[in-house]
Parts: C-alpha cells; sequence; structure tokens
C-alpha cells in the first residue's frame, strides 16, 4: 500500500488525490494519531473523529489565506499533519516539540491559538471583520464542538455576527445535540438538505433558471425566497437561521466526499454559513469508540492504580463521608466531572449533584444562588479554568460573604498540555479577596483536614492539589502543627526552604548535600499567621532562607508573606523563588522548574549569592 501521508508538507499536496487515495489517507493519518498518542499521551479520540473533516476543509479552501480556527484546538492534529508537522509530529507534547493545541508562533497555518473552549466563534467573527473591513475574499472557518455550546462565549458571538461575513462555522457534533430546536430540524432535514443529488439538482437548476434572457436572475431570487418559504411552513425554522445565518445539515462529516460538496455549498453562499457536521469520536480505534470519555485524553497512566489514588479521588471520598450527614452539601462541576474525580459524589448524591456544562461563570453564580438560600456549594475546577471566574468570585462571595468551596484540580504545571493550562495564578487571584483561605495538602491525611476545614469557612475556602499524588513520604517529615511539616537537618540549621504543594521535591534534592537545611512544607497557605509564629523562634541574622513556590511570583503566597511580616524578615537573609519569566511552553516538570528558575539548582544559586 502506497504511503500517501509521508508524501503530504501542505494542503496543496492532498488536493489532486482521488477519493480512493484519501481514504488510505485517512487511514494511515488515524494510524499515525494512534501510534503517537499511545507512545506518550494526547488527546485522542476526538481527533480520529475528525480526520475526514479536516482533510475535506483542506480541500475545499486555500489555507494559509483561508483561516481555519479550531475551538480548544485539542482536536488540530489532523490539521498539524497536514500542514508541515508531519515529520514533527513524534514530538507532540514533548519538551521543546509541538504543541498539542493550535500555536501562531509554532505555524502560519494556526490561525489563532487555542486551550480552552467557547474562544473560537468570537475570534473567527474578529478574523472575518478584518478582512471585510480590508476588502478581502478569502474565507474563515471555525470549527467548534457541540460541547462549546454549553457555554456562554458562543452564544454571546452568535448574537454579534454579521449574516454577510464570509465566514462558515461547521459545529462537529460528536457526542450530543446541540439543542433540541436544532436537533428536531436534524431528523426532519438530513436526508433532504445533506444529499449530494439534492445539492447537484439544486445548483443545476439554479443555473438554469438564470439564464432565462431577461427575467432569469430576478426568478431564481423568487425561487429561492419561495423555498425559504415552504421550508419553514413544513420545518419550522432553527436558532441559527432566526438569527439569520444559513443553515447547513446535518451531514456526516466523517464521509469525505459528502462533507466536501457540503463545505463548497457553504462557500458558493458568500457569507455566514452554519455546517452542523455528525462525526463519530474516536472513529477507527474500537477502546475509544466504546469508551470515548476515557480516550478523550489518553496517557500510559490511565486506568492504574497510580492514576485511580490521587488527590481528587481521596477529596472527592471525603466529601461523600461529609455529606451523608450534612444535607446541605452540592457539587457542581463545569463537564469535569471525570477530570476533577467528583463523579462518585454523583453516583451517591445524584440530587445534589449538578454538571452546567462548559460554563464555568454560571457555575459560580448558579453556587452563590444555592449559597444565599442556605446551602453548602462545593466546585471542582481545574486551576486554569478557574481563572475565567475572577469577577463572579469577588462579586457573588467574596463581597456577599458567602460560603464556597473550590476544589482546584491540577495546580501547579500542567506538564503536556503547556502554557494554556498551567495552574500557576489561582494562589495569585484568590489572596486578591478578603475572607479567604487557601489549603495545600501535601499527604493524604491532609486531606480530612482541609476539607473538614473548608466545609465550615463562611467565605470562600480553597483547597489545591495536583493530579498526582506525591512520591514523597510522609515519613520523612515531622508534623509540628496542623497546617506545617519540617524536614530537620542533621546539623545545625543554616538555612531555611519554605514551600508547598509538590515542588517540595525540589527542596528535598537540594537537601541531599546540604545538612544545614531545614525544610518547612505548609500545608495551607491563606491565612499564613501560622507561618510566622513558627519562624519566630528560628530566624536569626546567621540564617538564610528561599521562599520556593510553583506560582506566579506577583501577589503570591510569599511575596504578601514577606510584604506582612516584614519586621519578622529583616535581619534575616531571603530570597523568593517563584515565577516571573514568560510562561513556559509544555514539557518534563523538572524541566519546567529548571525553564522558569525554580529548580534544586536554583536553590543552591541562591544560597551561594547571599553567603
Amino acid at each position: 500500500m502506497e504511503n500517501y501521508l509521508d508524501k503530504i508538507n501542505s494542503p496543496a499536496d492532498i488536493k489532486n488525490l482521488n477519493y480512493s487515495q484519501l481514504k488510505t489517507l485517512c487511514a494511515q493519518i488515524r494510524e499515525r494519531i494512534i501510534k503517537v498518542v499511545s507512545n506518550s499521551s494526547g488527546h485522542l479520540a476526538s481527533n480520529l473523529g475528525i480526520v475526514e473533516m479536516t482533510v475535506a476543509i483542506h480541500r475545499v479552501f486555500d489555507c494559509p489565506n483561508d483561516k481555519i480556527i479550531f475551538d480548544v484546538g485539542h482536536q488540530c492534529y489532523v490539521h498539524k499533519l497536514l500542514t508541515g508537522r508531519r515529520k514533527e509530529f513524534d514530538t507532540l507534547r514533548t519538551q521543546g516539540g509541538i504543541s498539542g493545541f493550535t500555536k501562531r508562533s509554532e505555524s502560519i497555518y494556526d490561525s489563532y491559538g487555542a486551550g480552552h473552549s467557547g474562544t473560537s466563534f468570537s475570534a473567527a467573527i474578529g478574523f472575518a471583520t478584518s478582512r471585510k473591513l480590508k476588502g478581502s475574499e478569502n474565507y474563515t472557518i471555525c470549527v467548534v464542538g457541540d460541547g462549546a455550546y454549553t457555554g456562554g462565549s458562543i452564544h454571546e458571538a452568535l448574537n454579534n455576527v454579521d449574516s454577510d461575513l464570509r465566514l462558515i462555522i461547521i459545529i462537529n457534533e460528536n457526542e450530543m445535540s446541540i439543542s433540541k430546536n436544532v436537533g428536531n430540524m436534524a431528523k426532519s432535514l438530513s436526508k433532504l438538505r445533506s444529499s449530494r443529488k439534492y445539492l447537484n439538482f439544486k445548483h443545476k437548476t439554479e443555473q438554469i433558471v438564470e439564464k432565462v434572457p431577461i427575467i432569469g436572475i430576478a426568478l431564481s431570487n423568487t425561487l429561492r425566497k419561495s423555498k425559504s418559504i415552504i421550508k419553514r411552513l413544513i420545518y419550522h425554522t432553527n436558532y441559527f437561521e432566526d438569527l439569520g445565518i444559513s443553515y447547513l445539515g446535518p451531514c456526516d462529516g466523517n464521509n469525505l466526499e459528502n462533507f466536501e460538496i457540503i463545505l463548497k455549498e457553504a462557500k458558493r453562499k458568500n457569507k455566514c454559513c452554519i455546517i452542523h457536521a455528525k462525526t463519530i469520536k474516536g472513529a477507527g480505534f474500537e477502546p475509544a469508540l466504546q469508551n470515548p470519555e476515557k480516550y478523550h485524553s489518553f496517557s500510559k497512566s490511565a486506568g492504574s492504580k497510580t492514576a485511580e489514588q490521587n488527590f481528587s479521588s481521596l477529596i472527592c471520598k471525603e466529601l461523600c463521608e461529609i455529606a451523608k450527614h450534612d444535607k446541605r452539601i452540592c457539587v457542581t462541576t463545569a463537564a469535569m466531572g471525570a477530570g476533577t474525580g467528583v463523579k462518585a459524589f454523583e453516583k451517591q448524591f445524584p440530587q445534589r449533584y449538578f454538571d452546567v456544562g462548559i460554563a464555568e461563570e454560571h457555575a459560580v453564580i448558579f453556587c452563590a444562588g444555592l449559597a444565599a438560600d442556605g446551602m453548602l456549594p462545593v466546585f471542582a475546577v481545574y486551576s486554569t479554568f478557574l481563572q475565567r471566574t475572577y469577577d463572579f468570585l469577588w462579586h457573588e462571595f467574596s463581597l456577599q460573604k458567602l460560603p464556597f468551596v473550590l476544589l482546584i484540580d491540577r495546580a501547579g504545571f500542567a506538564c503536556e498540555d503547556g502554557a494554556t493550562h498551567h495552574g500557576i495564578y489561582d494562589v495569585s487571584m484568590l489572596y486578591s479577596f478578603d475572607g479567604t483561605e487557601i489549603y495545600a495538602p501535601a499527604f493524604p491525611d491532609d486531606v480530612k483536614i482541609a476539607t473538614s476545614n473548608a466545609l465550615k469557612f463562611p467565605c470562600i475556602s480553597a483547597i489545591r492539589y495536583s493530579k498526582e499524588l506525591s512520591n514523597i513520604s510522609v515519613t520523612e517529615f515531622e508534623k509540628v502543627s496542623d497546617f506545617i511539616y519540617i524536614k530537620k537537618p542533621s546539623c545545625q540549621i543554616k538555612r531555611i526552604i519554605i514551600t508547598y504543594g509538590r515542588i517540595v521535591s525540589e527542596a528535598l534534592k537540594y537537601c541531599e548535600n546540604d545538612n544545614n537545611c531545614l525544610i518547612i512544607l505548609l500545608t495551607k497557605i491563606k491565612p499564613i499567621n501560622h507561618l510566622a509564629d513558627y519562624l519566630k523562634q528560628l530566624l536569626s541574622e546567621k540564617v538564610q532562607v528561599v521562599f520556593l513556590e510553583e506560582g506566579i511570583k506577583n501577589g503570591g503566597a510569599f511575596m504578601v508573606f514577606c510584604s506582612m511580616y516584614q519586621h519578622l524578615l529583616k535581619n534575616t537573609e531571603y530570597k523568593i523563588l517563584a515565577i516571573d519569566c514568560s510562561l513556559p511552553e509544555h514539557g518534563i516538570l523538572e524541566q519546567l522548574y529548571l525553564q522558569c528558575g525554580i529548580s534544586c539548582y536554583d536553590i543552591l544559586k541562591q544560597f551561594e549569592e547571599m553567603m
């Protein structure tokens, strides 16, 4: 069998292939994606489902002159293989390799950087509007999954769209209906409007009518309007057409030849058009077909005992125990029930579990309503997605002094996912609000204390943690209070490292060669007065201190601490090691520490400079 994929260096190379050759190419693309993701990690099922659709887009349009924008960007692997990154594809999501999302600096074919859901449509409208103002005849193509329609930004964009834009929005429905309204129309029109015969007949009829002398164009326009009137009488209307946007579909996004016809029809309209395509998530790979949720984001450790035992599962287990006796506890998530580990709560308390879709802002306000009426809301969310809720955390909870528990998953670097997913801003963000507290459990036993205390707090209380449990043994430390562990040196204390979270591993590496260094590991970082109380008996002119933080330096826990307790530190040399450089991309955790100047080597350097 001829290897067509190895000959693809740009989208131009697929335009002259016949459909038999393209079928083989699609199979080879799937094989390559499965191989690369299986060997490392990545988003699998969504990319397997979008192969034919992506190939069709690149055949019909002229990228990069026509701009293709992928929502979230996690389904861009096929696009990368077709746009000159075939040879580098094995480096996907590895240090120095290509990103798992679209990235403007990586390729001229990546029109817009992505990583979070719901941004594509608004950005596409911006592109299309800019091109209209410049007099360009090129198209903007937006590929957005149906899941994004559970969020508000897509609908805000729809409300603002100009129907005269050369903008084609492809709704990729691979799991659920977009809405009841569109779903009903899909059942009625699928055979008629997505049929190749229908579209060919439609084109030929219009061409014949338009050639009628004198009245041809007018008659064609009249027929088109009459057709729309008849269609509305029979099938009613739909959400998009009510907004003045042409609608085509639903169609089979995994049928390459058929989907190309739909794309050409949308292109011919020369105005904003929505294509509703249905694809099969995980197509071509039986395990992903059987369990698309599991293979949405795949890693080698998926399903292992290590993956099952993490902070997410431990906290959920503790929540479930408390919720048996406290009927006020409700858990909310924004389409991340599995990722944040709270599915177990849903099984035990389905009436007190709420998945609001990809709508973090709504989730927070919804929880505020629960809290104002006497319930005790808990919101499980990734650190990177919590950033979207800043205003509502302040306005709904901090200002109104309502109880709210945040379970902040994926705190710290999100290694393979990279810059768009690093969870390094939540501490600084929450420190800016009055009356909040932040826990950072280090070991399983800390989970019970953090959860119990957080549920008793009258305002915002956050528990932040990395995806995995630490490999560090609790036996290496001595617990001196509810929120402080220490690792004593074998000799007199001359240096102190103060830290929290998994980056304590770097402190331990440093101390392997320093018998005079004390490690202070915090499991509560706001309020942080307990650290001040403990340091009073340790600090002297002879002691040097490094504050080590896997988070943004400005507004972080240790910058605030040093500002609040200047009197305590006035006779002590100290340095804050936190992230104050440009945001790193994807890579191995230890390499990211080194890149940001917060590694064990940087600890050594700082202490040497203080000597």
